[in-house]
């Protein structure tokens, strides 16, 4: 049957865009949420990266002492000012005993932004030159010279600091001559002395120009106050009206008295008079003046009892009755007169008794009028009295105080004074070495250890067995080590059995042919895949073995043609089917050129028995290669493979399968689902997670037997387990030693 070529699959290094046929199904997400990292994840990744961070640190550092040395050291010189808020400012008057608010912050803030301000620092930088020193100034360029200096000038290297919880304030100046900068910074404190004298003297200067202008004013206003009261005084001729309104009011209160007494006296006998004006007996009698009727009422009384008396004894015509008639006639009469002169006298007291309490009245309410024009004229006295005073005390409280001003603006006050003169340094604060060593150090090793994170967050690659145990939620039947060709494994002259009938390759030495570093580590390790792959189901024994990886250029060809190898020298009958038709390798590898192969079992040319070929050296290995090349071939591998396999258990121990990747190609699907199991294959360092996952989940979805994943080419910097692989390959390396010894 006529065959034609297969278009091989793309190598590693090839674009997937190109061969939009074999396109990689889209990766699919795991609904399981992915475990977070732990610590060890970071610690292996720092042991990774050691040299590299090391190296990294140490360049920084050395870079830095090399530029901190050739740096122009600085010096910096320090003054201290001390600030009294206690100190008066003045000498005299209130400013001599006033103390300070509770403004302190305030205070001194206000002083540190005047140290800074232009009027202080301007003096000293045209003295020292310091525009020029601190390069503002181009010598080239004298408009931009004049420029600077008609602006407010500004100082660089000048820094005032306050210590915290203290009066303290710090004027530094830094320059590469230290003297230079112990001379500017006592200059600027000098300068900040004066600039808070002058400020208080032209204050004080302007305050005795005001109020001098102030005093004439006062002046010619207290003597007109004072004149006019004397004028006033003058016209009121009184010597002193205050206590004149004084007399009056005590006259006034006791005229009110008298008066309401009055009243009091003339109600009173008022009732007498009209009580007699009415021939009240009673009345008469109740009243002062009635006092004798009383005796002359006994009188009649006793005049009416002797004649009644005498009239019962005698009768009526008796002398004697009419002699006692006589007697009571005569007292009648003067009882009556007395009553009329009675009457006549309350008459007259009440008259009096009006009278007085009518001029009782006129007197008060004369003097009330005159008390209340004296009280008019008195207010008007003590106004003018407390302006002229009042003019006065200004006057001489104004003039006092020009005094006190002319004598405290040449004070300098002791409140702001140098504690502490700036000295040349003695040694450089810029740069500090030790310091940019420090700090360089901590900087490089945080950015080295940020960047290894960083390069392992973005590297999505399989590196370690347990990331990716991890990471993809497989178990990890075995790791093979980093090795610079493990084909001319292959290639070796002989091997040496041990005892348990294993062949061992010999290790190389530097004259062997064929040998290299880093074999017997291999093969040790193809032996712990052999063990690992056929002892995980000991109830189920594996008669076939699919090897396949999720990529081409992984090393899956390889590691099945070792894997049968390691097989085959246990004296198990083990037979290695090509079945990567597109690209086969196993013949090439193996040293063995058939004309037929699995090609020909698939169109049906041949039978399987017919294209079997035993491998030279080893006795129990056999080979079926792929082939001539068919595209009908790769249509009918799967429908046929299950046959194929199931024939081919019943005669080998073990049948294994090198499979073409599973991204892109149909037939290692087909071929996946009828082995009894699949190994997947990933090179260390290059099969990205989103490429292994993916090829995972399609065999997970046909059902496949999924033993676990191989990591092949396994570098020391990448997994910890390189370790155990070289304690083997010394080991094995002293066995050969003892064994070649031992040959006759």
């Amino acid at each position: 049957m006529a065959s034609h070529q297969i278009e091989p699959y793309p190598s590693p290094g090839m674009e997937l865009e190109r061969f939009p046929r074999y396109a990689a199904p889209p990766f699919i997400e795991s609904d399981q949420e992915e475990p977070p990292v732990p610590l060890s994840h970071y610690l292996w990744i720092l042991r990774r990266n050691a040299w590299r961070m090391l190296a990294f640190v140490a360049v920084c550092m050395i870079a830095t002492f090399v530029v901190s040395s050739r740096l122009q050291p600085i010096y910096e010189a320090t003054v201290r000012i001390d600030i009294d808020r206690h100190a008066p400012s003045g000498i005299v008057g209130q400013d001599s005993t006033e103390t300070a608010s509770n403004d302190a912050d305030e205070f001194l803030t206000t002083q540190v932004e005047l140290i800074q301000s232009d009027a202080v620092v301007r003096p000293v930088a045209l003295k020292y030159d310091l525009l020029k020193r601190e390069k503002q100034i181009e010598s080239d360029n004298p408009e931009n010279a004049r420029r600077v200096i008609n602006a407010p000038i500004v100082l660089k290297n000048l820094k005032v600091t306050r210590p915290p919880n203290s009066f303290l304030l710090h004027i530094s100046y830094r320059s590469p001559d230290p003297q230079l900068a112990a001379d500017v910074a006592n200059a600027v404190a000098q300068s900040y002395l004066q600039h808070t004298y002058d400020i208080r003297l032209h204050s004080s200067a302007g305050l005795s120009s005001f109020m001098e202008k102030q005093i004439d004013e006062l002046r010619a206003k207290m003597e007109q106050s004072s004149q006019a009261l004397a004028a006033f005084d003058k016209e009121l001729n009184v010597i002193n009206p205050e206590e004149k309104t004084n007399i009056l009011s005590a006259r006034l209160l006791q005229l009110n008295t008298e008066y309401t007494n009055a009243q009091a006296d003339r109600v009173r006998k008022e009732a007498a008079y009209n009580s007699i004006r009415s021939n009240s007996l009673a009345a008469a009698e109740a009243s002062p003046q009635g006092q004798s009727l009383a005796k002359f009422q006994e009188l009649v009384q006793a005049a009416q009892q002797k004649m009644a008396t005498v009239g019962s004894t005698y009768g009526v015509n008796h002398p004697e009755y009419r002699k006692a008639a006589n007697e009571l006639a005569e007292v009648m009469r003067q009882f009556e007169v007395e009553k009329a002169q009675v009457a006549l006298r309350v008459n007259v007291d009440y008259r009096q008794a009006v009278d007085r309490e009518e001029m009782l009245r006129k007197a008060v309410a004369s003097t009330k009028a005159e008390s209340d024009a004296l009280n008019v004229r008195a207010y008007e006295y003590m106004r003018l009295k407390q302006s002229a005073e009042a003019d006065r005390q200004l006057y001489e409280e104004l003039e006092r105080k020009i005094r006190e001003a002319g004598i405290n603006a040449g004070f300098q006050s002791s409140a702001i004074r140098i504690a502490d003169f700036a000295r040349p340094g003695r040694s450089p604060v810029f740069p500090r070495v030790s310091l940019n060593l420090l700090i360089a150090f901590v900087l490089a090793s945080l950015l080295a250890v940020g960047a290894a994170v960083l390069s392992d967050a973005l590297d999505n690659t399989l590196k370690d067995p347990e990331e990716v145990m991890r990471t993809l939620q497989i178990d990890i039947v075995g790791t093979l080590p980093a090795i610079k060709s493990p084909s001319r494994m292959l290639r070796l002259s002989s091997a040496s059995k041990n005892g348990n009938g294993d062949a061992v390759a010999e290790p190389a030495s530097s004259g062997a042919v064929g040998g290299y570093e880093g074999m017997s580590s291999y093969q040790e390790a193809v032996r712990t895949l052999r063990n690992a792959i056929l002892l995980t189901d000991s109830e189920r024994r594996l008669s076939s073995l699919l090897v396949t990886s999720a990529s081409p250029g992984e090393g899956k060809s390889t590691t099945c043609i070792h894997l049968a190898i390691a097989h085959a020298d246990q004296g198990k009958k083990t037979l290695l089917i090509d079945a990567d038709l597109r690209r086969p390798s196993v013949h090439r590898r193996l040293n063995i050129a058939p004309s037929v192969g699995l090609s020909d079992v698939l169109t049906g040319v041949l039978g399987w028995r017919d294209v079997v070929v035993p491998v030279p050296d080893r006795p129990n290995l056999f080979v079926i290669p792929s082939g001539p090349a068919s595209r009908r071939a790769s249509d009918l591998i799967g429908p046929m493979m299950v046959d194929i396999l199931d024939e081919t258990a019943k005669e080998y121990d073990l049948v294994l399968i090198d499979a073409p990747p599973i991204l892109g190609f149909a037939e290692p699907l087909q071929m996946a689902a009828a082995a009894d199991g699949v190994l997947m294959i990933a090179f260390a360092g290059e099969t990205t997670r989103k490429a292994a996952a993916t090829a995972l989940a399609t065999l997970r979805r046909i059902q496949a037997n999924v033993l676990g994943l191989v990591l092949n080419q396994v570098k020391k910097e990448l997994s910890d387990s390189y370790y155990y692989y070289g304690y083997y390959r010394r080991y094995y390396q002293q066995y050969y030693e003892a064994v070649r010894e031992e040959k006759p």
